[in-house]
């Protein structure tokens, strides 16, 4: 064969596979083209819109549908998604909504939605009889209808989310405990390292939870990372009160309903915290450490609080012993220690181990319960030895000596918030017996010192009980309760003879 021949025999071979190269390409992009064609068509079908607003009704547990769609090859916009159920989420409104179809999870058999965003989401919830609230915001796999099914063919049934931006989020929601409420939220999601792990953000908005010791939380920022039901509050930040500061980490298991939230405030205001009766007796900043968990009657609390810059003044009891021991040391207190561990659950807030000092003065330590309102606390008080030296057997009936170098007696504390009680006043009272009567000028007449206008009470009922504690407390002379009784008019007991009217 010659050279020319062999020439034309390997071109004529070459050319045949190069057509049959050219071939299936051409045969790759028609059948890519049609696939898209179909796909495309199937995107923009009644039947896709019906399978999204079957899948979204799905894992929210309600059922709605979205508006209809206007495409732009494979990006989308509807204006509206609305639901509503007979689970948890009662509504779910979605405006503004903007995303697109990605193709790369056809392999996979899902389609991927990527690019979300969303003007506002709306949410009304009912957790009171809920444990877990939280649907897995990654691939979404809930049954879908016989005849869905028939609709999409070989088409996958199945979304898989890939980000979501949300600008405003609202959530109004009903606790055991009350109303609770977001609003102003703005809202941040995407895919993390993980099957079906997710990374979020949250930034801004205001946050009210039915709790009475909780003003409106602020929120900065919060990083939250999903996985498997597990909630996991990487790190939180947020403004509380006028210059209060809020950071705090966590977990939440939506399975099962528990929680649990540690972290740290600060620069909180001593009159910010209290009722307005007791905002101008205490002031300081504030910081505390706390524990938020659930336990069996609900929500609990419970941390270290510790007062800064402290002082304390017209506290009641202290202000009794101010008056009898006629100094003014106790009026206003500088304290130079000021802390307690707290718990709060059931509207219950319980103070222990609680200290209020003042160097070289004043100690007080003890426990107090706080419920609705109504006080009941023990305590020891403790002074600097000759503070009461002018009460007659202060410090040695009611005080005794004890540890830091100073006096120390029990005191009970009782009444409500807004008008407590204690028992120290009257227990003076019973120890200094008749050393504590003065004569008023002008009539004779012997009463109480101090005791009407610090208890509050008026001569007649002072003098009754000074009478009580006599009695049962002191055993004092039968002159003493003459004396009284003439005071009070009383009857059937011996006049006291003039000339002991004016015994001191």
């Amino acid at each position: 064969m010659s050279r020319r021949s062999k020439r034309r025999g390997n071109t004529g071979g070459t050319g045949w596979l190069g057509k049959a190269a050219l071939g299936l390409i051409v045969v790759g992009v028609l059948s890519a083209g049609i696939l898209y064609a179909m796909v495309r068509s199937y995107l923009h079908s009644e039947g896709f819109r019906r399978l999204l607003s079957e899948k979204v009704g799905a894992a929210a547990q309600l059922s709605g549908e979205f508006t209809p769609f206007r495409w732009e090859g494979l990006a989308v916009d509807t204006s509206a998604f609305a639901g509503r159920g007979e689970g948890p989420v009662k509504e779910l409104r979605v405006e503004g909504l903007h995303t697109e179809v990605g193709l790369s999870g056809l392999r996979r058999g899902v389609w991927t939605i990527i690019g979300t965003q969303a003007q506002r989401i709306e949410i009304s919830l009912d957790a009171r009889n809920s444990q877990g609230l939280m649907p897995a915001p990654g691939m979404i796999r809930t049954e879908v209808s016989p005849q869905r099914e028939k609709e999409s063919g070989w088409l996958p049934t199945e979304i898989e989310v890939d980000g979501v931006n949300v600008r405003e989020v609202v959530v109004r929601a009903t606790l055991k405990q009350g109303p609770a409420s977001v609003s102003g939220m703005k809202i941040h999601v995407e895919p993390a390292a993980g099957k079906h792990a997710y990374l979020a953000e949250l930034a801004d908005g205001a946050i009210v939870l039915p709790f009475d010791i909780l003003p409106t939380i602020r929120l900065d920022r919060a990083r939250l990372r999903y996985q498997d039901g597990l909630l996991s509050l990487n790190s939180a930040t947020a403004s509380a009160w006028q210059d209060g500061r809020l950071e705090a980490s966590g977990e939440w298991d939506s399975r099962h309903g528990t929680y649990s939230i540690q972290g740290h405030a600060s620069d909180m205001k001593c009159e910010e915290l209290l009722n307005e009766t007791w905002a101008k007796r205490v002031t300081g900043t504030v910081d505390s450490d706390f524990i938020l968990g659930n336990g069996e009657r609900g929500p609990t609390a419970r941390g270290l609080l510790t007062i800064h810059n402290g002082t304390l003044t017209a506290l009641p009891v202290l202000d009794a012993l101010a008056a009898y021991a006629d100094t003014r040391r106790f009026r206003v207190l500088t304290l130079s220690e000021a802390h307690t561990d707290w718990r709060w659950q059931d509207g219950e807030i319980l103070l222990s181990n609680l200290v209020l000092a003042s160097e070289g003065l004043v100690r007080l330590e003890g426990r107090i319960t706080i419920r609705d309102r109504k006080l009941d606390g023990f305590f020891r008080l403790g002074l600097a030895p000759g503070t009461l030296a002018s009460i007659p057997g202060a410090e040695t009936d009611v005080f005794l000596p004890g540890e830091r170098g100073l006096v120390w007696a029990p005191l009970r504390i009782s009444g409500t918030a807004d008008d407590p009680k204690e028992d120290l006043t009257d227990r003076l009272v019973a120890a200094a017996g008749l050393r504590m009567f003065d004569i008023l000028p002008g009539t004779g007449e012997k009463v109480i010192k101090y005791s009407s206008s610090l208890l509050g009470e008026s001569p007649s009922k002072t003098i009754d009980k000074g009478i009580k504690i006599i009695e049962e407390g002191r055993g004092i002379l039968g002159e003493a309760t003459g004396i009284l009784d003439g005071i009070l008019g009383g009857r059937g007991r011996e006049k006291i003879p003039d000339e002991k009217k004016t015994d001191p």
